[in-house]
């Protein structure tokens, strides 16, 4: 859309030095002012009536204009999916739409073509064009959620389709999102990361940038270095969540606020009593290298002798929670003790959330113990607990596939993971099944913009 002038550059036009005006036959200063204003009103009646079309403009819209808005940016901005599956039957758990879509999921892998970390690079050039064609939402569509700014942490390592994805589906202008990519990732897609901030004022890459290794301290510095950034950001954002590359939310910016809100200040993540197998990893200390490395050296006990509990990776955190990390002594404490340790990712978070002095903490009763499909943060299927839900298993069979014992979602799991109160789940691959992602992106814009299922 062509830009309009503003009133400043129309009275400057009408208005010029008295020589000009003759030449021209003009009418005098006057007259132009008159003419001005009217050819303003009319500007301004045309620009508010075509508001709507704008969208490289990232208007707040306040409450009272969702209903005049809603369906004009909405038909502008929707991801519904345009092929031969059938979203909303598949939400509902259809199971010969299932059928058919994994069917049909078959010869769609075959011709898929991933964009590349090329592709971004070049798309981003204009970053206008780019986040347009993209459909990203570039304004607040409730006062609650512009009023409640979240930061995330993002820990990732390759698939940029996948990551800006992940990203669009998250974007708001007063969110604030730290991308922490892995050091041993290949250069073109570091570009393509910096060239997709680059396009969002409230989107950057980390300042410290670790080389990941699997299961080593390098993946909890990875989230600490977002958090420090995240801190000193002009942001007063009120809760932290970190996710990776394999994640996609089930819950609308919206949604997630609202339980938020209802979390009343307190922390949510697993963190329950380990089991006897997992102690290993934190009684003995651990070399890194290209890889993690057990050393048979024991460990002295942690600082105050707390109790370890053991967790996941991915939390939702206060901001108080954050600060604590940095300016509270037994956290850093905690923490320095821990870099030798065997996937701390799994357990320190957990403890600290069992500290009675860290904000936003319960206490160490076995009441307060919360198990991974209770908490918030991550909805995970592990293959080894898969099942028959009528003879007790937590949860079906993967459609997809397995990797690491975790399943990467298809089709079929979309219905039930639906049920589940999680913010997230993991772990997702459009190589495995794009169905499953494409569904989740037209539910979650058309939750996002009318708040109720398709």
């Amino acid at each position: 859309m062509m830009k309009l002038p503003s009133l400043e550059e129309i009275l400057t036009l009408l208005t010029m030095n008295n020589s000009f005006r003759k030449k021209f036959s003009l009418p005098n200063a006057n007259q132009c002012l008159v003419f001005g204003c009217i050819l303003f009103v009319f500007i301004m009646v045309l620009k508010y009536s075509f508001m709507d079309c704008d969208l490289n403009n990232s208007i707040q819209i306040r409450n009272r204009h969702i209903a005049h808005f809603r369906n004009h940016y909405y038909m502008a901005l929707n991801l519904s999916v345009s092929d031969r599956k059938n979203c909303t039957k598949i939400i509902e758990g259809d199971l010969d739409e299932v059928r058919q879509t994994l069917h049909d999921n078959l010869d769609i892998k075959k011709r898929q073509v991933i964009s590349s970390n090329t592709d971004y690079i070049n798309q981003t050039k204009d970053c206008a064009t780019f986040k347009g064609i993209r459909k990203y939402v570039l304004f607040s569509l409730t006062n609650e959620e512009r009023n409640y700014p979240i930061a995330y942490s993002m820990v990732i390592h390759g698939d940029i389709e996948l990551f800006e994805r992940l990203l669009r589906s998250i974007y708001t202008p007063q969110n604030i999102y730290c991308v922490h990519v892995d050091r041993k990732s290949p250069d073109t897609f570091h570009q393509a990361v910096q060239a997709i901030a680059s396009c969002f004022d409230n989107v950057f890459v980390a300042s410290k940038l670790e080389r990941v290794v699997y299961a080593s301290w390098s993946r909890v510095q990875a989230d600490l270095n977002c958090m420090e950034d995240l801190l000193n950001s002009t942001v007063q954002w009120k809760y932290l969540i970190n996710t990776c590359g394999a994640d996609f939310p089930l819950k609308t910016n919206a949604e997630i606020v609202t339980a938020l809100k209802l979390l009343k200040g307190k922390n949510s993540m697993e963190s329950e009593p380990p089991p006897e197998h997992k102690k290993v990893r934190w009684e003995y200390q651990y070399n890194v290298t290209d890889n993690i490395e057990a050393t048979g050296v024991r460990k002295n006990p942690p600082p105050l002798n707390v109790p370890i509990f053991s967790g996941s990776a991915y939390i939702v955190v206060t901001r108080e929670f954050v600060k604590s990390l940095f300016e509270t002594d037994f956290a850093r404490e905690f923490m320095d003790w821990a870099k030798d340790t065997y996937s701390p990712d799994e357990f320190l978070w957990a403890t600290l959330h069992r500290v009675p002095w860290m904000p936003g903490s319960v206490p160490q009763h076995r009441k307060y113990d919360t198990s991974d499909l209770n908490a918030l943060a991550r909805l995970v299927k592990w293959g080894g607990h898969e099942g028959d839900i009528k003879q007790g298993a937590p949860y079906s069979t993967c459609t997809g596939q397995h990797r690491r014992s975790v399943c990467v979602y298809g089709t079929g799991d979309l219905h039930w993971m639906l049920q589940q109160h999680h913010f997230f789940a993991n772990k997702f691959d459009p190589r495995v099944d794009d169905n499953v992602i494409q569904c989740l992106e037209e539910l979650l814009r058309f939750k996002s913009f009318y708040g109720k299922i398709i």
